[in-house]
């Protein structure tokens, strides 16, 4: 359940010991949360972009995982891990430097370096 590992990456990423602290950022009462985990309910959209943004996770990636949680049929959650590991495996960050490389090559020295403080 990807929800469990969003959980446990907030509670890494704050240095959280007990889960009723994640329950007070999220303003939710702490049943809940445990809840989230036993897949008793699933976090809205917005919680789990809260959580991945908040625990340096890309939100893209959170969104995926808590919607093949949510769903009970097994073919479409399946298709929505699919989704998920395709996206994942893409590295988009390699891309995006590539680009930021060539970018860089190909212009003038200042527009360069003004083009790569941009970027970061």
């Amino acid at each position: 359940m990807y929800q469990n590992q969003l959980l446990d990456a907030y509670k890494k990423a704050q240095s959280y010991v007990q889960d009723k602290q994640i329950a007070a950022d999220m303003n939710v009462p702490p049943q809940r949360i445990s809840d989230f985990r036993k897949g008793k309910r699933y976090m809205t959209d917005t919680q789990a972009i809260f959580l991945a943004e908040q625990s340096g996770l890309d939100p893209e990636i959170a969104l995926l995982g808590c919607h093949a949680d949510r769903n009970e049929n097994p073919q479409i959650k399946a298709v929505w891990e699919g989704i998920a590991k395709k996206y994942n495996g893409l590295g988009l960050t390699s891309i995006s430097m590539a680009c930021a490389g060539f970018a860089v090559a190909f212009s003038s020295p200042v527009e360069s370096s003004i083009q790569c403080a941009l970027w970061m």
